[in-house]
């Protein structure tokens, strides 16, 4: 069994709740928009951490991770991006990676809107978890966790902070 926490879209932001909260994780996902490369070293420095980068990240940030994540934790394939979109709309890109890799957690941010689906298309649980930091137009930070189980994916729980603490 894996602890994970998400997060996404902290523009450069990282408070201590969110730091709180992924206390007991085994990692650390970021799905893009890390803002800057010191919220990515200060993720890494807790926990071992896997991220993508997004639209708003400079090349210091994509240097250090890719757009795209292929990987499998436990008895999960999951796939990791930024701009993914939704069932039925989801990027050419996404939908090919789908078919080729065959994920059973699909992870992304971009959004700023907390959502967790499943696509009974692609079978596979998509995970957005809103945006940890305080730009955007969302109406609260959010982060995500959960357990990987085997092949299951269990326990989610949401963390929602006020937009500005």
């Amino acid at each position: 069994m894996v602890n994970i926490g998400v997060l996404s879209d902290t523009h450069g932001y990282l408070d201590d709740a969110v730091m709180r909260f992924f206390e007991n994780c085994d990692e650390i996902w970021h799905a893009g928009d890390a803002g800057s490369t010191d919220v990515l070293d200060t993720l890494a420095a807790i926990k071992p951490l896997r991220g993508v980068y997004g639209n708003i990240d400079d090349w210091d940030v994509r240097r250090m991770v890719p757009e795209f994540l292929e990987f499998t934790i436990e008895e999960v394939p999951v796939l990791m991006t930024h701009i993914g979109f939704y069932s039925g709309r989801y990027i050419p890109e996404v939908v090919r990676r789908f078919r080729a890799f065959q994920p059973k957690l699909f992870v992304c941010g971009h959004s700023h809107i907390l959502k967790v689906k499943y696509d009974h298309d692609f079978k596979l649980l998509q995970v957005n978890p809103g945006a940890a930091g305080k730009s955007g137009y969302q109406q609260f930070r959010t982060a995500v966790r959960f357990q990987i189980n085997g092949d299951r994916i269990e326990e989610l729980e949401v963390l929602e902070l006020p937009l500005h603490p």
